[in-house]
């Protein structure tokens, strides 16, 4: 017996970060939510983005599909969309058997998650692709390589199942490779997956892009293309420092979303909003990877300032209105995101320099996590990059807003990070001597 609701409901799985955004947007169109949770409790990395009181339900999924299929059965959802990485195998299953008339294609379900499928699919397709070997074995990452010819370069090693640059190390040429790889290989992830294999990939060169899109019947639309700048924080590699909207009248734009369209197609996918991270090399573009989910860390509604709109709302509007979306999208402003980056670990001292950024002409958002006394560590990832914080500058005028990004930088470099003594060393924070320099928190996307 259905429930007696005239509004058939949206589902989403594990609702955190940007996903979380789905709830209020779905709400504001008249059509109630449901969430459910992969996990038993919410990582503390997406505690802060999820709200369980914007969900008419959370279920919480105990490993029984059929279960929770039996649950939501009767609210005949409308859909069933993955809000974090997390979610997105979940999503597919129960979309499958809750609605079929939306579904990704089911065979194609592991490339859409992990990075090793995701390559293997890419190349079925005829599409070019960074050279890589997904294994357990080391001697036939030996053997890979000797047949690639790619010894003597620089290597990049991660894991196949993992998210937000967790795990990944550039490994230079000359060095070991299995350093990282043994390091990585048996350890639960911080989303706690088991990296039973490992990715040893050939290092490419060039600019990485974002390509957010969301799809129905397999037909993608494009809500806005960004440019990372990345650095290499130590051996950490992928740090993020920028991020920038590309307007759609740049030459390069054609060419990745001709790209990203395809790989979409490569890997099954065909409802829904994604995020197609393409590294534009010298040969033409490079899959980096395909997260089957929205651009994370508030994206959408930066987007919606930038264009005036975004691919969460895209994919609201279509589930609610069934309504015709644009195939590409308009840049109304000038838009950068800064993330903050510790060069090192130690004390954080004169937090207060960054306050002034609120004063600039283009500060849209910013979000200081920082306060002096803070201990931190060298960054390695996007989740330690968002621990830290971020600035989010827009503007029509594209000179005020590069004025305002050089003024970001300034404030930054008046950050210090301490040195620590030995004795603080000794309590375990600090694992490698850190330099006393200011912090360069300057800043990048995941998404």
């Amino acid at each position: 017996m259905a429930v007696p609701d005239p509004h058939r409901p949206a589902v989403i799985v594990d609702p955190f970060s940007s996903g979380g955004m789905y709830a209020p947007a779905f709400t504001a169109a008249g059509v109630p939510v449901i969430a459910v949770t992969s996990y038993p409790e919410v990582p503390a990395a997406y505690a802060d983005s999820f709200h369980p009181g914007d969900f008419t339900r959370v279920l919480a999924f105990d490993g029984d599909v059929e279960r929770l299929v039996a649950e939501l059965r009767p609210y005949a959802p409308r859909c069933v969309l993955p809000g974090a990485e997390s979610g997105v195998e979940l999503a597919d299953r129960l979309t499958e058997r809750l609605n079929p008339r939306t579904v990704n294609t089911p065979a194609l379900a592991t490339a859409r998650r992990d990075k090793g499928a995701m390559a293997l699919a890419v190349r079925a397709a005829g599409l070019p692709g960074i050279r890589q070997i997904c294994t357990d074995d080391p001697d036939e990452v030996e053997r890979w390589l000797a047949d690639a010819r790619l010894g003597g370069r620089d290597l990049v090693v991660k894991p196949p199942r993992s998210g937000s640059t967790d795990g990944v190390t550039r490994v230079p040429a000359g060095q070991d490779w299995r350093v990282p790889f043994n390091a990585q290989l048996g350890r639960t992830n911080q989303w706690r997956n088991l990296n039973d294999r490992m990715v040893v990939q050939e290092y490419a060169v060039g600019t990485e892009y974002v390509v957010d899109t969301f799809s129905h019947g397999g037909r993608h639309t494009v809500a806005d293309v960004c440019r990372y700048g990345k650095i290499d924080n130590g051996e950490q590699m992928a740090v993020y420092e920028s991020l920038n909207w590309v307007s759609p009248e740049d030459p390069a734009v054609p060419v990745l979303t001709a790209y990203a369209e395809a790989v979409l197609d490569a890997v099954g996918f065909r409802y829904g909003a994604a995020h197609i991270e393409v590294m534009l090399t010298a040969e033409g573009p490079r899959l980096v990877e395909v997260n089957s989910r929205p651009h994370g860390g508030g994206h959408p509604d930066f987007c919606r300032t930038a264009t005036g709109d975004s691919q969460l709302h895209r994919a609201v509007r279509w589930f609610t209105e069934g309504s015709s979306i644009p195939k590409s999208y308009q840049l109304l402003r000038q838009m950068t995101v800064l993330f903050l980056i510790a060069r090192s670990s130690g004390t954080v001292r004169n937090v207060g320099a960054l306050a002034g950024v609120e004063k600039l002409a283009s500060h849209h958002r910013s979000a200081v996590r920082l306060k002096d006394g803070d201990r931190v560590h060298a960054t390695r990832d996007l989740l330690d990059t968002l621990q830290l914080g971020f600035v989010v500058l827009s503007h029509r005028d594209e000179r005020q807003l590069n004025e305002d990004i050089a003024a970001v930088r300034r404030l930054e470099g008046e950050v210090v990070i301490e040195e620590e003594t030995s004795e603080k060393r000794g309590e375990g924070f600090v694992e490698e001597p850190a330099v006393t320099e200011t912090a360069e928190a300057v800043a990048s996307e995941r998404g």
